[in-house]
């Protein structure tokens, strides 16, 4: 169960990624393409495709990895206790 839902953290990541990559083309389709007609045709991102199939494949992992170490709980195991204030009897004492 823990497995699952580090891998549900993980996919996550991976919806959120895409959704800000949808926002900021979507902002491009609608400010600058109407004004410039520039259609990033030119540009030649084939050759990047590899590390973007790296980063897809990273952003998943590093979810995966924080969904794991938080539902373990190890991100609550560290938590210092405070500690116990000393009582006014314990202070008029030591006067």
């Amino acid at each position: 169960m823990l497995l699952f839902e580090s891998c549900s953290a993980g996919v996550l990541a991976l919806g959120l990624g895409i959704a800000s990559v949808m926002l900021v083309v979507s902002l491009y389709a609608v400010f600058v393409w109407p004004l410039t007609f520039w259609d990033l045709a030119n540009l030649g991102l084939e050759k990047y495709a590899q590390y973007g199939n790296t980063a897809l494949w990273s952003v998943f992992a590093g979810g995966t990895l924080a969904g794991y170490w938080c539902f373990s709980g190890e991100a609550f195991k560290n938590r210092r206790k405070p500690l116990p204030k000393p009582s006014a009897r314990s202070t008029r004492a030591r006067r």
